[in-house]
């Protein structure tokens, strides 16, 4: 049973790596960090994936911890799905 297990924890993890990976980088610039909330707005390009075109808007982060990587004004590169019906920023590191 331990063995079933590990095997079914593994598959599901590798899954997530493997969808967000496929998830396309978009650009943005962060217009502000609401860390209360756990919410980020951003000026972004178009987001494939959602066949979404560029605007500015609010989004859910999946962890807490990416809103301490950016500060408003920052140029970045960005991933984004729906998570439970929330667009959600799932990773976010500064632009070159």
């Amino acid at each position: 049973m331990k063995k079933v297990l590990t095997a079914l924890s593994t598959l599901v993890l590798a899954a997530a790596a493997f969808a967000q990976a496929a998830l396309p980088q978009v650009d943005g610039e962060v217009r502000k960090v609401d860390t209360d909330a756990k919410k980020i707005t951003l000026r972004h390009g178009d987001i494939p994936n959602l066949e979404m075109t560029g605007m500015t808007m609010v989004f859910r982060v999946s962890d807490p911890a990416l809103l301490a990587k950016v500060k408003a004004g920052d140029k970045v590169k960005f991933t984004v799905d729906k998570v439970d019906g929330a667009l959600t920023v799932l990773s976010i590191t500064p632009a070159n």
